[in-house]
């Protein structure tokens, strides 16, 4: 079969969720049967054979594509959420946007010590979300293997925040 071109499938919304952003919807990407395939497989065949532990996947959109690849490889998906979202004792860190802050949980029990896991979620900008999500996962003791995206904006250096990760997306803008 042949690939499908992934970044015209995504689509652009002008001014959302303020005047000047220019939003990356991937609800027009997965609701294409083909090129969701495209995407999970491609995640499949990068993340096969690394001897991963888990995939954790990034409230929400984090979890469209982390469970399916979880599940494909035969892992547990490790869901990082949003505080008061997750029943049990957590690791809990708070982080800077451009517009505030924001807070991340994991839960303490969650990744085994030295566990080596795949971060995945659907979009890197600035980096701050998965730079929180990276501290947390350490933290939780936790080993980040890579950190996957399916979009990276990278006119906004995100991945420079990240390091010494390694980033790997599918789609750069």
């Amino acid at each position: 079969m042949s690939q499908l071109d992934l970044a015209s499938l995504v689509r652009n919304i002008p001014d959302f969720p303020q005047p000047g952003i220019q939003f990356k919807d991937i609800t027009t990407l997965i609701g294409n049967g083909p090129a969701f395939q495209q995407v999970i497989d491609s995640l499949v065949d990068r993340y096969s054979g690394m001897q991963l532990d888990a995939i954790v996947g990034v409230e929400s959109r984090g979890f469209i594509f982390g469970a399916p690849l979880a599940l494909r490889l035969g892992l547990g998906l490790v869901p990082v959420r949003k505080p008061g979202k997750l029943p049990a004792d957590t690791f809990q860190i708070e982080y800077s946007l451009e517009y505030g802050t924001n807070k991340l949980e994991i839960h303490r029990d969650a990744l085994n010590a030295g566990a080596r896991v795949v971060v995945v979620d659907d979009l890197l900008a600035t980096g701050g979300t998965i730079e929180a999500t990276a501290k947390l996962v350490e933290q939780a003791g936790g080993s980040i293997v890579e950190m996957a995206f399916v979009i990276e904006l990278a006119f906004l250096n995100g991945r420079e925040k990240l390091a010494p990760h390694s980033v790997f997306s599918l789609i750069q803008y």
